[in-house]
């Protein structure tokens, strides 16, 4: 079965970090991963969008819900995960908690504390780890670290796109965590006279991710070796975009830290050696 051109179109714009570590992936395993970026991109896509469309996001959920129910509607991504969902067995809650979490986007722009935040991350990352664990059909012992995998790299999504988050009215980082530093606002003009304040405050929440990027970590064991080379890629990937903001987190004010396509590639095979001798 071949990957629909709108499927990968839609994954091939979106993070060049998970498309260029998913082409590893064995045939089969690369086209469910297509298929599952899709349609959390295309959800994300109505409510990140300026201005936000609203309307598209409940009309997609409720074509969603119809083909859950068994009906074939007029979109290929939905169908396609639908039929993802059912043959991979993905628990329905989690599809509801990421629809939840998207839709918080339309009426929440912040959170008070990390307790609150959690609800959020569950629904917009952490699911997106037991997805991915069920795709690759491992032993559900992997999945509390499957789900601190996709914490951890969504907060470093959080950390890096400050800037872009802001244009969306958005703060996805504890309110107390901000007070506790004296941050009164993200805005880089009022931070660029408080720059060992927002310095801390940023190497905070770099701590919390290396926290659960070294729980998710432990999961590593679970998976075999010829799917732990792209996710280790991506996680690594990741671990560098944080380290580079730990070096100067100003940096998210000046450009969007990314790796580049052959620092990916690079990776890819300096993974592949690793674990080929037992790294």
């Amino acid at each position: 079965m071949k990957t629909n051109k709108t499927i990968y179109s839609i994954f091939k714009k979106g993070s060049k970090t998970y498309f260029y570590s998913t082409v590893f992936f064995p045939r089969e395993v690369k086209r469910d991963v297509f298929i599952l970026y899709s349609f959390l991109r295309k959800t994300d896509d109505y409510v990140d969008s300026i201005p936000q469309d609203k309307e598209g996001f409940y009309q997609f959920k409720n074509d969603y819900l119809r083909a859950r129910n068994g009906e074939v509607v007029d979109d290929v991504v939905i169908n396609s995960f639908s039929q993802l969902e059912n043959r991979k067995s993905f628990k329905k809650e989690w599809v509801d908690a990421f629809l939840n979490s998207m839709e918080m986007d339309i009426y929440k722009s912040s959170y008070r504390n990390m307790d609150e935040l959690l609800t959020y991350l569950y629904g917009s990352s952490e699911v997106v780890g037991l997805f991915m664990a069920s795709i690759l059909e491992l032993d559900p012992e992997s999945f509390r670290s499957a789900r601190y995998l996709g914490r951890a790299m969504q907060y470093v999504n959080f950390i890096r796109d400050i800037e872009e988050d802001l244009k969306l009215g958005r703060n996805y980082f504890p309110l107390e965590d901000m007070e506790e530093f004296g941050i009164k606002s993200l805005e880089e003009k009022d931070n660029i006279n408080n720059q060992d304040k927002f310095r801390d405050f940023l190497l905070k929440q770099l701590n919390t991710y290396y926290q659960w990027q070294e729980t998710a970590e432990m999961g590593f064991k679970y998976i075999p070796y010829r799917y732990l080379i792209p996710i280790k890629t991506a996680s690594d990937m990741y671990l560098w975009t944080a380290k580079q903001i730990e070096k100067d987190p100003f940096l998210v004010y000046k450009v969007k830290v990314k790796p580049s396509l052959p620092k990916i590639v690079s990776q890819v095979f300096a993974n592949s050696a690793r674990l080929s001798l037992g790294y």
